[in-house]
């Protein structure tokens, strides 16, 4: 069985300098309850990696305006003006990832390789200071793991041993992610006794979760 806190309990211990995988694409599965907690938590000097940065005013963004972020790893910045203005007063560093990629390498932690091979990147900025290999008479960049401290993860149903069932485009960042961290959060709106979860219905295996907590916000 899983332990089941409440969101305050579950981020209490994360240390400032942590480095945070939050799943989601923009505010679809994204773990509200866990972020606002983080937020009232006080860890500063974090590194968050996600797919977007979302918008102002709600999620990853109120951390961003607390000043707590200390580098973004992301695909995509645009739809929160504040990170470019931060990014560019020196307040926080940025490092942008194609979106496939960033996925692809999260993936990779969880199944225990050793990096990816793709094409996206070459000739461009993205191949500087990194290995290619040669493969068939094709180039490909190595891209390597990528592994966090925490990940934040949403379902819409858990069963207790964690095995949990993420709808539609929720699923978005949210299962690789989980694959990747230390220690697994997971956000779910409700939670059912062992059996309660069809395996053939589940998405994210129990194994990858180190914790979960019951919220309607996600």
């Amino acid at each position: 069985m899983k332990p089941i806190q409440t969101p305050q309990k579950a981020v209490q211990d994360i240390p400032d300098g942590s480095t945070i995988m939050v799943g989601g694409f923009m505010h679809c599965g994204h773990p509200f309850a866990l972020i606002d907690a983080l937020l009232l938590q006080g860890a500063k000097n974090l590194t968050l990696i996600v797919n977007d940065m979302g918008f102002p005013g709600k999620g990853i963004g109120k951390l961003l305006e607390a000043g707590r972020i200390r580098k973004i790893i992301a695909t995509h910045i645009g739809l929160n003006p504040l990170v470019a203005e931060k990014w560019h007063a020196g307040e926080i560093e940025v490092e942008l990832i194609p979106q496939g990629t960033l996925a692809e390498r999260c993936r990779a932690q969880g199944a225990g390789l050793g990096g990816i091979l793709t094409p996206t990147g070459m000739n461009t900025e993205v191949e500087d200071g990194k290995q290619k290999v040669l493969v068939d008479g094709k180039e490909y960049l190595l891209e390597k793991p990528l592994h966090a401290d925490y990940a934040f993860v949403v379902a819409d149903v858990a069963d207790r041993f964690g095995n949990a069932i993420i709808s539609k485009s929720r699923k978005n960042c949210n299962i690789v992610m989980a694959m990747a961290a230390d220690n697994t959060i997971l956000e779910t709106r409700r939670i059912v006794d062992v059996g309660g979860i069809d395996p053939d219905m589940a998405h994210l295996c129990g194994v990858f979760v180190q914790s979960m907590t019951e919220a309607n916000q996600c």
